[in-house]
């Protein structure tokens, strides 16, 4: 089963996390997320236990239990939803506007 852990302190590591579920049960898997650009925790998690039973022991003990100074959120993990790739409205890139320094037609030519 896969769960998702929030409200992490950004002290937590993948192997702290690993630690706090294998009191439950083997973890086959561990990970904090991070931000892909400063490397910082985001404040969540994931960790992959293979034993159902074990999973939902650790969801029900850990969620909304203190650790480590704040008070986690545990549950199953949901598939993550799909996003609409490309223009989402805001940023976008070049769109062929803008002002007409160095245009070359009649109304700018001084003849």
């Amino acid at each position: 089963m896969n769960i998702y852990i929030s409200n992490l302190n950004f002290r937590v590591e993948d192997d702290d996390l690993r630690q706090l579920f294998e009191e439950y049960g083997e973890v086959s898997s561990a990970k904090v997320i991070t931000d892909k650009y400063t490397g910082r925790s985001r404040g969540f998690g994931f960790v992959e236990m293979p034993d159902n039973e074990a999973s939902l022991k650790a969801i029900s003990e850990l969620n909304q239990v203190e650790h480590d100074g704040k008070v986690l959120t545990v549950n199953e993990a949901r598939p993550r939803e799909e996003r609409p790739r490309g223009n989402s409205g805001h940023g976008g890139g070049f769109r062929g506007h803008g002002g007409g320094y160095g245009r070359n037609d009649r109304q700018n030519k001084r003849w």
